[in-house]
């Protein structure tokens, strides 16, 4: 069991925990983890991956700032090279909440959302 994690399940509020690793190229999970959550901690194990929230700037609004969220997740090693790009980025009204601010974000073929609405 070389290289194994102690993982906790998100997908509900049980908070499973599991033991995951890598046997023969297969992920082995020991615990009692339900299908979902079985996918889940494969994910969570292979290539953990986060959904980022965050703002940025608008301009030429009495709204100094617009949040935002990507789509889905995004791999989570990618979240401070994300947030240096988040810093870039300048956006003008109107905007509606779920507007694809920035489409295919860091290239990982997820969109990044306005979370509200500005009109000014």
């Amino acid at each position: 069991m070389k290289g194994a994690k102690d993982l906790i399940c998100i997908t509900c509020p049980k908070g499973c925990h599991a033991r995951v690793w890598m046997e023969d190229g297969n992920v082995i999970i020991k615990g009692e983890v339900c299908k979902r959550g079985k996918e889940y901690l494969k994910q969570e194990f292979l290539e953990p991956k986060r959904i980022l929230t965050s703002t940025v700037v608008v301009e030429q609004s009495r709204s100094k700032r617009l949040p935002v969220r990507t789509r889905t997740g995004i791999p989570k090693r990618e979240i401070f090279r994300a947030m240096d790009e988040l810093s870039k980025v300048k956006v003008q009204p109107p905007i509606k909440i779920g507007d694809v601010i920035i489409p295919n974000f860091l290239g990982t073929g997820v969109d990044l959302l306005a979370s509200d609405d500005i009109r000014d």
